[in-house]
């Protein structure tokens, strides 16, 4: 059997796009078919399945959003600067008319109790971004840009559910400014 020839990193964008806009249940296989330019037999082939290429998706999406993440702090001369702009990024993406949410999430609220294997992978990817995030807090105390007195890794714990927080509350279609404002405020704690 010959393989499929396409590129794959275009495919599971695609793929990421489509799930995010109508969630895995409601992303039909014409709906993935379209997304990506490849026909359910290529799909099958590649990925075994439309829950294999959410797998693949869910991995990409992974990946893109850690080197999203060390690029953005290592662009900055202080921690805290990369957190603003962390922030201010997740800001836009919230006010964004297009994506409101990110794949974890919606495979978070619709798939985590469902399947075993996708609740690890997304248990996993929430616990790898919260030690992230300490590990650019515990940095942030070195340079004494927070107080060697916080904990940084219950920080990050706030960091993870105030951004979700934010995420959550942009569905509300709040007055313009109050996404900034929720973010300075996290921002702000964070400082101490």
């Amino acid at each position: 059997m010959r393989s499929a020839e396409f590129d794959r990193e275009k495919v599971l964008r695609s793929a990421m796009d489509a799930f995010i806009s109508k969630g895995y249940s409601k992303t039909s296989m014409q709906d993935l078919k379209k997304a990506t330019g490849l026909h359910p037999g290529s799909i099958y082939c590649a990925f075994e399945n439309k829950r294999g290429l959410l797998v693949a998706a869910l991995e990409h999406y992974r990946s893109e959003r850690n080197n999203e993440f060390n690029m953005l702090f290592d662009s900055k001369e202080s921690v805290m600067e990369g957190l603003e702009l962390y922030l201010d990024g997740v800001v836009a993406e919230c006010e964004s008319a297009q994506i409101k949410q990110c794949l974890l999430q919606k495979a978070m609220s619709e798939l985590a109790d469902q399947d075993e294997e996708v609740e690890g992978i997304i248990s996993n990817m929430l616990n790898d971004w919260q030690h992230a995030f300490t590990d650019k807090l515990n940095q942030a105390q070195l340079n004494k840009e927070i107080s060697s007195e916080r904990d940084c890794e219950e920080l990050s714990q706030f960091l993870v559910m105030g951004i979700y927080g934010i995420r959550t509350f942009s569905y509300t279609n709040p007055e313009k400014g109050a996404l900034a404002r929720l973010s300075k405020q996290l921002l702000n704690y964070v400082k101490g």
